[in-house]
């Protein structure tokens, strides 16, 4: 079978997901060089097509490499998606966020769907049953709340996440977990009542490097895949080259 690399440029990682024909095999983490990580992951898997997705301002040098060595497609306003983008300025729609539709709709189509992606920042991204992305909602992701506590203030440290605490925090670390933690939880609650009550029936999915910490506190069924985003990546790129 064939393969494809789905290059994901985060603002927080650079990643790299391996499909074996349809099936997705690994992801590999581009660390130091990317333009080197690039070029070794082409002689280590040679693929038989890539696609970048970028939300960051990444070496233009990556995208002459990979037009050089085969069928490539570079995520933008111009790819051809399985839906459409009838918002006010669909040219500043993020890579990421079109990915996230895209397998959204692959897996149900002609149906509601939220997609809820847990990365450096919060995404709600709603595509409704005739594949229309109308859009949805940003707000800062569990490290940038962390962070932004610590930076814009005197006293409180940079805590690393934690799976276990309790509702009512003992010191600052706990106090800080659960008013993260458990905030965007009520945060996502909140917001799929807010879609409940529009839409009535759409499906929830969850996905981003965050999910674990959160899957526990939500009141709704939800469906849960850490690899959700590169899925809609290679649909895309199917699509494509």
């Amino acid at each position: 079978m064939s393969t494809t690399i789905c290059f994901d440029f985060g603002n927080t990682r650079l990643k790299a997901a391996i499909f074996n024909g349809t099936h997705f095999e690994k992801l590999e983490l581009l660390e130091n060089d990317p333009l080197s990580a690039v070029q070794n992951l082409l002689d280590k898997y040679k693929p038989s097509k890539t696609l970048l997705s970028s939300v960051i301002h990444h070496d233009q040098a990556i995208e002459s490499l990979l037009t050089a060595y085969g069928p490539f497609h570079l995520l933008g306003p111009a790819s051809k998606l399985n839906f459409t983008t009838p918002v006010g300025k669909p040219e500043t729609i993020g890579a990421d966020r079109l990915g996230l539709v895209a397998a959204a709709v692959d897996l149900y189509p002609e149906q509601h769907s939220l997609v809820i992606c847990l990365g450096t920042c919060i995404t709600y991204n709603f595509v409704n049953n005739r594949g229309q992305f109308l859009g949805g909602s940003i707000s800062p992701g569990m490290q940038m709340r962390f962070k932004s506590m610590n930076d814009l203030t005197a006293l409180l440290p940079l805590i690393e996440p934690a799976p276990s605490f309790g509702l009512v925090g003992y010191d600052t670390k706990t106090n800080l977990l659960s008013g993260v933690v458990l905030g965007i939880s009520a945060e996502i609650n909140g917001i799929i009542d807010a879609y409940e009550a529009k839409y009535s029936k759409f499906n929830a999915l969850l996905t981003g490097g965050d999910l674990s910490y959160f899957v526990p506190h939500l009141k709704r069924r939800i469906f849960a895949d850490p690899n959700l985003i590169y899925k809609g990546l290679y649909a895309i790129s199917e699509k494509n080259t």
